[in-house]
């Protein structure tokens, strides 16, 4: 009894600290974020000047690292933006940490960095979710970048069932472009078709799945099948559909058919 009192003294202070100090950075956030580096666009000298000037009050103010990167990530400006994350993941890894390996994945095309990341990540707080989609996905899309197909093709598949269990509705399209991919990719040509079907009930006009569909019959010999899907993808392209995740404005993803260019 005596000993719980004891440490209760001696943690209650700590706690008392704790959250003063997190009041004290709120306001900083509040000041030189909220109420200034957001008045400004994206892009401008003075947003950065804003986190900067936040952050010679309290440089360990994760946030506003994060907040200094984001943009130059989509600038493409991969070095200098990673230099700054670094930063908010030294100060809160929990946070930031698989933050900045979704920007390794997608924006910076690192590859095994991006999977070092996510697997520390998966280690540590197991198979979370960041922009939409678990750690295992973006894992996924590294390993088809760097030709592990059969690996890919093993996390996609265990993401896919697990979405399945709700209803074949609840499958997000984009998972099983991917998984169709890495089947693809294995030359097992009619059963990523069936794969690619599954997405087109989801997503009737992804231009994406009915290319590498295309694909499949020009490479099982079905040439005339293989016209009339490559001409249904160029014109859902046409029309402005492709794959719809919410950083695709900014980056290619991995397989994305860039019509013409």
């Amino acid at each position: 009894m005596i000993r719980s009192i004891l440490c209760l003294i001696f943690l209650l202070p700590i706690a008392i600290m704790a959250q003063q100090n997190t009041k004290a950075q709120g306001a900083i956030i509040e000041e030189y974020a909220t109420n200034c580096a957001q008045k400004h666009p994206l892009y401008s000298n003075e947003w950065q000047e804003c986190l900067d000037a936040g952050l010679k009050k309290d440089s360990t103010i994760a946030y506003l690292w994060q907040q200094k990167a984001m943009p130059l990530f989509k600038q493409r400006k991969y070095e200098l933006g990673m230099s700054f994350i670094d930063r908010a993941v030294q100060y809160d890894r929990n946070e930031y940490q698989d933050y900045r390996a979704f920007i390794k994945c997608i924006f910076s095309k690192q590859y095994q960095e991006a999977i070092n990341d996510f697997t520390d990540c998966k280690n540590r707080y197991g198979n979370r979710f960041v922009m939409d989609h678990n750690y295992d996905f973006y894992i996924s899309l590294c390993l088809l970048q760097l030709n592990r197909f059969a690996e890919a093709e093993i996390l996609l598949k265990q993401y896919v069932n697990d979405m399945s269990k709700k209803g074949e509705e609840w499958v997000h399209a984009t998972a099983l472009f991917y998984y169709g991919v890495a089947v693809m990719e294995q030359k097992r040509y009619d059963e990523a078709i069936g794969i690619f079907d599954r997405a087109l009930k989801n997503y009737a006009e992804f231009s994406d799945v009915k290319y590498y569909k295309a694909m499949c019959y020009f490479y099982s010999g079905k040439k005339d099948e293989a016209s009339d899907w490559y001409k249904q993808a160029q014109a859902d392209f046409k029309n402005g559909y492709t794959i719809n995740e919410d950083n695709v404005v900014y980056e290619t993803y991995p397989y994305q058919v860039l019509w013409g260019k």
